[in-house]
């Protein structure tokens, strides 16, 4: 199976419809070379970008999904469009994940569950999701989380106990925290004995510089590929059919002890 990681930077001198225009031509690109194209969280504003949140928010099939739906179908590939600020009209803001097949079905959206900021920004601005999120594709089963959902194993644990065996991570990391974003995608992987593709951007996002090196883990924690700092497309060909092996090799997935008690006082 072949994936193409889009590590688009994301700069404030360039209007969200340039940008749109230029992911397009970025996933066409990818026709005939990936079977599945991976987007970052939030490119069309900026992770950071809190104040445009609010203005630039679609609604769940606006423009954005109008253009990586086509997008999606023109190129004839998977493809999980990153995320982008939905604008629900009976709810709140939500930080949702849009995924097409080849033939530019929308396959499953995903909101954010875990969202950042503590008590400000998007912890504030956005609405949590509820719900986990698979999409079968012919070579494996995709499990999707966003960003800050990566420091939180039990969403994995969710995603895998649902049949997951590739986990993929669209994100906007900041650069001061990039040793982090490594060091927890591998462990996703290990933990899980599953491919983790998580996609970053490049650039600057509302003044914080972002992290880049988006980067493929297989199930042993071993990186297959990792990106630079700037705009980059990331290409790398696994093997599906890995996760099974390992999974009966390493069977450790079969000794989890799931809702224990807590300590008696």
């Amino acid at each position: 199976m072949r994936a193409s990681l889009i590590q688009i930077a994301v700069n404030e001198d360039e209007s969200v419809v340039s940008r749109r225009v230029r992911a397009v031509d970025l996933v066409r690109e990818q026709s005939g070379s990936a079977d599945l194209v991976v987007l970052p969280e939030l490119w069309t504003t900026g992770a950071f970008a809190y104040e445009a949140f609010g203005t630039e928010a679609e609604p769940l099939e606006g423009p954005t999904y109008e253009a990586m739906a086509k997008a999606a179908s023109e190129a004839g590939v998977w493809l999980h469009a990153g995320s982008i600020p939905e604008r629900d009209p009976d709810g709140p803001l939500y930080n949702t994940s849009l995924l097409f097949s080849p033939s530019g079905d929308l396959a499953a959206a995903y909101r954010k569950i875990h969202r950042f900021g503590f008590d400000k920004g998007e912890a504030v601005l956005m609405g949590a999701g509820r719900e986990l999120v698979t999409v079968r594709l012919p070579q494996t089963t995709l499990g999707v989380a966003t960003c800050y959902d990566l420091r939180f194993p039990e969403l994995f644990r969710g995603l895998v106990g649902a049949g997951a065996e590739t986990l993929v991570v669209p994100a906007g990391w900041p650069e001061r925290r990039r040793s982090h974003w490594t060091l927890l995608a591998q462990a996703r992987a290990v933990e899980n004995q599953a491919f983790v593709l998580a996609c970053g951007t490049a650039g600057t996002h509302a003044g914080v510089p972002q992290a880049g090196h988006s980067i493929v883990v297989d199930p042993w924690g071993e990186v297959l590929a990792q990106a630079g700092p700037g705009e980059e497309v990331l290409s790398v060909e696994f093997d599906p059919a890995q996760v099974a092996k390992i999974r009966e090799q390493f069977p450790a997935l079969k000794d989890r002890v799931l809702g224990l008690e807590p300590p008696r006082r």
